[in-house]
């Protein structure tokens, strides 16, 4: 077999392949959340959101509302050293974001079903 039949079915199994590719996995969201950091705000943002009475009260006096959680939930990233991941029931992390020029850093309590913001505050 030549060398530009080799490339002809080469060329044409590769195409073929990336039409079905994209038949299968063109409808689905599908994503990658591979990292640490992205895997925790994706499994934060699925679950039912509570807020304490510090968090609530915070968010009025600096003008926080949950769209704007939302948008660090969604481009955060969570400090580690600050996280206690130890724990087996709630564990707590540290998320820090910027929305509308405001600097925010929570600190939340991931359980099984919900996730409590427990303090929100504003950083320096």
């Amino acid at each position: 077999m030549k060398l530009a039949q080799r490339l002809f079915y080469y060329l044409g199994g590769f195409a073929i392949g990336l039409i079905i590719l994209f038949f299968f996995l063109g409808g689905k969201n599908a994503s990658c959340d591979y990292s640490p950091s992205a895997r925790v705000l994706k499994n934060i943002r699925i679950k039912k959101r509570a807020f304490s009475k510090e968090a609530i009260d915070n968010m009025k006096t600096y003008q926080v509302d949950t769209a704007d959680v939302s948008l660090i939930l969604t481009e955060g990233s969570v400090d580690f050293s600050k996280s206690n991941t130890k724990l087996d029931s709630c564990r707590t992390y540290f998320i820090e974001g910027s929305t509308r020029k405001k600097s925010i850093y929570m600190l939340i309590e991931n359980c099984d079903s919900v996730a409590k913001i427990n303090i929100l505050n504003k950083s320096d």
